[in-house]
Parts: C-alpha cells; structure tokens; sequence
C-alpha cells in the first residue's frame, strides 16, 4: 500500500515538472519572439536616427507630387533635371538624399544607414566601362549590341568581373566580331566624365550627357526589396529608386558580370 501511494505521489511530482517545463519552454519562447520585435524596433529606431544625422530625406516621390517643372522647390539644378526625366520616364517612386562630407570615408554600413537603405548590398555605383579593343568599325555608342563604352551599375559589395562582362558584350555581337576586339576596362576619368556628364562619385544612369547603353548587374533585381540607391549627379547627392521601374524606363542589359562570392567593394 505505502509502496502505490509513493509511486502515485512520484508520478504526480513528475507530471507536475513536466507541466512546469512545458509553461517554461512556452514562455521561453514568447521572450525570444518579444526579443525579435525589440530589435527589429531597435535597428529601425536605429536607422531613423542615423537619417536625421546624415542629413537624409526619408521622402519618397510619387508620380502625383511631381507634376511641375521644378520638382523640389529648393533642390539644385541637377536634382530637378533628373527628377524630370524620372518623371517624364514614369518612374513613380524615387528617393533623393544629401549625403554627409564624410560619406565615401565611412563604411557601407554607415553610408547605408545615411541614405535609409535596406542593407549594405542595396548600395550600387555606376562605372563608365572601355572597350579598349573596339574593333575599327565601331561608332562610339551608336549601336547598344556593339558599343565602345557602356554603362555598367554593380552593387559596392560584388566585385566587377570584366572576364564576364567582356564574354557578355562579345555575345552581344552575335559573333559577328573576333573575341581579340573586347577587352572591358574602367575609362579614364576624364572620358568618364565627358560621356556621362558627371565626376567621380557623382556618376548615374539618369541624365547623361551620353545616351550609353546601360548593363544592370542581375544582382540587383534580384533585391528584396528592389529599392537600390547609386549616385544622384553630385558627389554628395545620392538617388534612390525602384529596380522594376528602372528597367521598365531605361531598359538595361542584364547581366551575370560579378564575381560569385559577395565580397565588399569600394570605388
């Protein structure tokens, strides 16, 4: 008798931790899912103060708001040139933000925080790129599948890979032309500058004094979301815009013409 009533009173002791244990793991994880919000609320919080710092808009343009000539009341001559042909190119949300002094002197993340991006890989340049060994009878830019300078936009965090990119545009020929006649390379800053109308740092795909063809690294497309940023036509002006619209308005190349393995890149 006394051996039952200390096995039924083990068997209760037991089902009683048990219970205990199942409330603690319930509870356990409704702090890691209260923790998650708390960060989440945290890297926002965190990213908002970071604009106000930087000196960043967090306005996003709509089709609606950009009716007038002058798009931003303020704003200098090349912001409102290129938000007009934004505009006139039915790209219906853009964002433009003025960068910090120290912006190219600080890290991916900090410039990422200044312009209110959703990660370091959202971050893109746009590079003037040579084929140093066109073949005679190309024109300059005149023909997109057979061009001596194309634009070229890949995130800071993928490297160019020019042996890709020089196979992309040979491909583009259609083999009409020897693969001797390609080698892709940076331009000259000078002759960066002429064709697209801006300096270094400055460097974008909208307004150029040069209608070059543009080839859009198959990364960025592939961004959720596809809000990316590149440079605004100043150093310190930074632009801001969807990747669908992008392409439906400018209608890049896209191509594989970075290394595999993310690594992070400066200009």
């Amino acid at each position: 008798m006394a051996t039952h009533e200390s096995t039924s009173l083990l068997l209760s002791r037991f089902d009683c931790v048990v219970s205990r244990a199942f409330k603690l793991e319930q509870f356990v994880k409704v702090i890691q899912k209260f923790d998650h919000v708390i960060t989440r609320l945290s890297h926002l919080e965190m990213r908002l103060q970071s604009l106000h710092v930087c000196g960043g808009s967090t306005h996003i343009k709509n089709h609606d708001e950009a009716d007038g000539a002058t798009i931003t009341s303020g704003a200098s001559s090349t912001q409102n040139r290129l938000e007009l042909e934004l505009k006139n190119n039915k790209c219906s949300s853009f964002r433009f933000v003025r960068a910090p002094p120290d912006y190219y002197a600080q890290a991916l993340e900090y410039r990422m925080r200044c312009v209110g991006a959703s990660s370091v890989n959202h971050l893109c340049k746009s590079m003037i790129m040579e084929n140093t060994r066109a073949h005679p009878s190309v024109d300059g830019w005149s023909n997109p599948l057979n061009s001596k300078y194309y634009v070229v936009i890949v995130q800071y965090t993928a490297r160019l890979h020019t042996e890709k990119l020089k196979n992309f545009v040979y491909k583009l020929s259609e083999g009409k032309i020897g693969k001797q006649y390609f080698n892709m390379r940076l331009a000259p800053s000078d002759v960066s500058d002429t064709l697209s109308g801006f300096v270094h740092n400055a460097v974008t795909p909208i307004g150029m004094a040069t209608p070059l063809p543009i080839i859009l690294s198959h990364r960025i497309p592939a961004l959720q979301p596809d809000f990316f940023f590149l440079g605004g036509g100043e150093v310190d002006l930074k632009l801001g815009l969807l990747a669908s619209q992008f392409i439906k308005a400018y209608a890049p190349m896209i191509a594989d013409c970075t290394y595999d393995n993310i690594a992070e890149g400066e200009e």
